[in-house]
């Protein structure tokens, strides 16, 4: 990723600076690079959480899904498809953000790979592998062909070429086939492990820890796998993949917040700007299923004793009026990846290879698993399921499967929702309704900072109508 000097210098001063002095210009003093490269992993962990499952991309893409409602300034742009949906400065942050976290992950892989100054620490790097998996897919999914292959070399190659969304995928499955190798590996015995370091699995023994690692990496697999079925149909292998990973919700990948220190990025984000509101579209989706979800997912806005659902593609831009998320809270985990998602991804290839049975149990641990995740109880899911998801299913399974998959992600899984969604509309399957009937953004645009640093990222980004007129590969279009 592209590192941009900012111009103090004059053009007599810049003549006469060193390289040294350019180095020290690039270098960020509060991000230190040379510490021990478990310290760097619980930075990058957090970053993944917070800036690429969660964050920008969740918010704009939430907006997108009609998990929320725009009612306001930003998210009120994203809902009416004004300036924010194509502008190269809508996620120049997350983007800086995510490059800034593939370099991290770049520099553990790095040191604990042969001939690293901490060679040896294989289960350390199998991590890093699997969170560089998860961060290059994160981008590649929502913007299509990326800077990947001569990327993250600041001071050698400035401007970096946009790889190929077909070959980074390539990429992300060989990352992960490694990551599995070296997790299975032992660390040398003079090195310091990983540890408490690891805050989403490292309060767990040093071998379960590197067991739910790998469980993490099939998971991904799974989901990737199953993210090429538009080009590639391997239902087969998604499903043997899944079956790798999580045997419970117990096990899944889930980054915690203890609500002072870190807090969950939905509930910073309501706490500091109250721009999303209830969406009237995933009401009628709960009510029409008398999906007891409904009473858990919504709350009237603080002080105001009633519940208004904003009409998605039309609501007032004003505060304080209409309804909120009831899942809100400052300690609600960011799943990065989680034991539901994975049943569905079961339920729903095993549908598509006649192995109906097999589904309707994968679909059944999935919406049991979903209702615990929101806190209500496997009893009333099991009734759930026989009054409503069973018959949806037994008239149109593959419908069924991905409207619970969407009502699963609310708030905290939308991404995939996303993704979803992009991917079936490519196989010809409108089998998720959304109401909001102004254009659909198909991608994300790229980051200002490389729309204006990076030929081949200008390029390719144009004025950024593209957003709503080309898909990403996977979804059947050519970058």
């Amino acid at each position: 990723m592209k590192k941009i000097i900012f111009p103090l210098c004059l053009i007599g001063l810049l003549t006469a600076c060193s390289e040294d002095t350019m180095d020290r210009l690039n270098r960020n003093e509060n991000d230190p690079e040379d510490v021990p490269s478990r310290f760097l992993f619980t930075d990058a962990e957090t970053a993944s959480a917070v800036n690429v499952v969660s964050g920008e991309f969740a918010f704009y893409t939430g907006v997108y899904m009609e998990q929320q409602a725009g009612i306001y300034n930003q998210m009120y742009n994203a809902e009416m498809r004004l300036s924010e949906i194509y502008s190269s400065t809508t996620f120049d942050n997350t983007w800086d953000n995510t490059y800034a976290n593939l370099r991290s992950l770049k520099i553990i892989r790095e040191r604990c790979a042969a001939g690293g100054k901490e060679a040896g620490s294989n289960r350390l790097l199998g991590m890093a592998e699997v969170l560089t998996a998860l961060n290059l897919a994160t981008l590649t999914d929502l913007m299509g062909d990326i800077p990947w292959s001569e990327a993250l070399q600041p001071g050698v190659v400035y401007q970096p070429k946009l790889d190929s969304q077909e070959s980074i995928y390539k990429d992300i499955f060989a990352l992960l086939d490694d990551a599995i190798a070296n997790l299975q590996k032992e660390d040398l015995a003079t090195l310091t492990p990983v540890g408490s370091q690891d805050l989403i699995y490292g309060n767990r023994s040093e071998d379960k820890q590197a067991e739910l690692w790998i469980k993490t990496a099939y998971g991904l697999k799974a989901r990737y796998t199953l993210r090429l079925s538009y080009r590639n149909p391997e239902y087969a292998d998604a499903i043997a993949f899944a079956d790798q990973s999580f045997a419970s919700a117990d096990e899944q990948c889930a980054y915690r917040y203890d609500g002072s220190t870190s807090i969950n990025p939905f509930y910073a984000f309501y706490i500091n700007r109250r721009y999303f509101g209830a969406s009237k579209s995933l009401h009628q989706k709960l009510t029409e299923r008398n999906d007891p979800r409904e009473s858990v997912f919504f709350k009237p806005y603080p002080g105001t004793g009633q519940l208004v659902f904003a009409p998605n593609g039309s609501p007032e831009q004003r505060q304080g009026y209409y309804g909120v998320s009831g899942l809100l809270s400052p300690t609600r985990p960011t799943l990065l990846l989680s034991y539901h998602e994975l049943q569905f991804i079961k339920a729903e290839a095993q549908t598509r290879l006649g192995l109906t049975g097999d589904a309707l149990s994968s679909l059944y641990n999935a919406v049991s698993a979903a209702f615990v995740n929101v806190g209500l109880t496997t009893e009333q899911a099991a009734d759930y399921f026989q009054a409503e998801v069973l018959p949806r299913f037994e008239a149109d399974p593959i419908a069924e499967i991905i409207n619970q998959k969407y009502l699963a992600c609310y708030e905290g899984e939308v991404l995939e929702a996303y993704n979803d969604y992009r991917r079936l509309s490519a196989m010809g399957e409108t089998v998720l309704k959304l109401d909001n009937p102004l254009p659909f953004p198909l991608r994300l645009p790229y980051g200002n900072s490389d729309v204006v640093s990076n030929n081949n990222v200008a390029n390719a980004y144009g004025n950024g109508d593209y957003v709503t007129t080309e898909p990403v590969w996977w979804a059947g279009g050519t970058r």
